[in-house]
């Protein structure tokens, strides 16, 4: 059994490729701006898409959208608005959430949930 850091390493990787899978040009992986760091920053159709990789070894009766609290959201808001700035991106920012969860088999599911963070107030 991977311990979390490995899982959430092995989740990262997979989301990425995925990603590249469905043409998106990642930017950047782990952006770290003060406490807070985002998993993947890439581009696709005119969009900054900030994702938050979650990996669970089992599902908890959570989805890996919820495990992602209001703090979190904050900062990485804050994160992606750095990363606009320091990079002079001017494109409109979608916040999705990938979430990899091992199936009855244990093979991992890659779960993709774009705008994620709609359904928060992120204020």
């Amino acid at each position: 059994m991977a311990d979390h850091n490995e899982l959430g390493k092995e989740a990262e990787d997979l989301a990425a490729e995925y990603l590249l899978k469905n043409e998106y040009k990642i930017l950047v992986r782990n952006y770290r701006y003060q406490k807070a760091e985002i998993d993947i920053i890439a581009e696709k159709d005119n969009l900054i898409i900030v994702a938050e990789v979650k990996a669970r070894s089992t599902d908890l009766f959570i989805l890996p959208q919820e495990a992602v609290t209001k703090g979190k959201i904050k900062l990485i808001v804050t994160a992606a608005n750095h990363f606009m700035e320091e990079f002079n991106k001017d494109q409109e920012v979608r916040f999705d959430i990938i979430s990899v969860l091992p199936d009855e088999k244990g093979k991992l599911i890659i779960e993709h949930i774009p705008d994620a963070f709609e359904a928060f107030d992120a204020n």
